[in-house]
């Protein structure tokens, strides 16, 4: 039996755990613009109100169990009824095992306005996950494992604080186990404590350690050139600034995460579906084609979308990050790891959460060979 497989785990998620109240917009409402929706004064009619698990943890680490790959979850909930309808929904997926509860800070939750065909909006409490620290992980667990994600840093106070101490202690430890590293951002809210964070600073001192990147292009460019994501906003003039980036933007963050020593990125980007770019791949853990996926730039379209089945947008973005790992742990080419990635983002949109709509391997590799 290889090393490989006397490993007990595929993958170990961890990171940002919190609820997700999400009120029902009936489709028949259509879409309208979110300034309309929310004009102050306003009585708007909605339908039901979704409860689901939010953050990392749950959206990508939940999907890649469902992928059916053997998944380790470590998080943090408080002592409260949020933390513990939490708990039993993990519960549910054999999944509890490794979540911390805080007696100090309540559990995050984040309030989702997410209307069909709109981009969302969330009102996020971080609660407990601000106080997570890189000695909330069980590095005996992730030592039997061969993949370690986390995320999201940008909503982690403990995390980014003294230029991302705790997240390059973390990280740096994990590599030294030999362990194949991953990261997933969100997108620093400008008028929060994430705001002020240098994060040119912190992405320097942690992507040496991180092999795989999974950001958003909005996401990357508040990051790394907060200047010229503020001069794009202002273009968009409230609306999403993902279709007026330029390619050449693209490519040049790209240059910038790589020469910090990452090998794999993906930027996630909406309706324009994916930008890859790769530097040498040789991922400890990971059996993947090396001449494949090593020097390469690819453009992923996203998979076709039923809009009549749309039912919320929330955690696509995760979802699409737990296809693409799932096709690195199992071997597959860079091309089918970015349409698998795009085919778990889209069904996550036909569902109330971001589980709901996702099916298993086997179903979407049947896609990927049906085209």
């Amino acid at each position: 039996m290889s090393a490989v497989r006397q490993l007990r785990y595929d993958a170990v998620i961890a990171g940002y755990l919190g609820v997700d109240l999400a009120p029902g917009f009936p489709a028949t409402r259509g879409k309208v613009a979110l300034g309309e929706l929310l004009r102050p004064g306003r009585l708007v009619e909605v339908r039901g109100l979704n409860l689901s698990l939010g953050g990392v943890v749950a959206n990508t680490g939940l999907a890649m169990k469902r992928f059916g790959l053997r998944v380790a979850l470590m998080g943090k909930v408080g002592c409260d009824a949020l933390g513990d309808r939490a708990l039993a929904i993990l519960r549910e997926h054999g999944a509890d095992a490794g979540i911390g509860r805080s007696r100090r800070d309540g559990t995050a939750y984040g309030i989702v306005i997410a209307p069909a065909g709109t981009d969302r909006i969330f009102l996020e409490d971080p609660g407990c996950n601000a106080v997570f620290n890189a000695g909330d992980i069980d590095y005996r667990i992730v030592a039997r494992s061969r993949l370690f994600h986390f995320g999201y840093p940008t909503l982690m106070r403990s995390m980014h604080a003294g230029g991302g101490a705790e997240l390059l202690r973390m990280f740096a430890r994990v590599k030294e186990l030999g362990v194949t590293t991953s990261l997933d951002t969100t997108l620093p809210d400008p008028d929060g404590p994430a705001g002020r964070v240098d994060w040119r600073r912190v992405l320097a001192a942690a992507l040496p350690f991180v092999d795989v990147f999974v950001p958003s292009i909005e996401e990357l460019l508040a990051m790394l050139e907060p200047a010229e994501h503020a001069r794009l906003v202002r273009r968009a003039s409230g609306g999403d600034i993902v279709g007026i980036v330029p390619e050449r933007t693209f490519r040049r963050l790209a240059d910038r995460v790589l020469a910090l020593g990452v090998k794999v990125l993906m930027i996630k980007s909406g309706h324009r579906g994916a930008y890859l770019r790769t530097g040498r791949v040789e991922l400890p853990r990971l059996a993947l084609p090396r001449m494949n996926w090593s020097h390469r730039e690819e453009w992923v379209r996203p998979a076709p979308v039923e809009r009549r089945r749309m039912r919320n947008a929330c955690g696509a973005g995760d979802a699409a990050a737990a296809g693409f790992l799932a096709a690195m742990l199992s071997g597959e080419t860079l091309e089918r790891a970015g349409r698998l990635a795009m085919i778990s983002g889209r069904d996550s949109l036909y569902g109330d959460d971001a589980l709901k709509g996702l099916r298993d391997w086997s179903a979407m590799r049947r896609d990927l060979a049906a085209g």
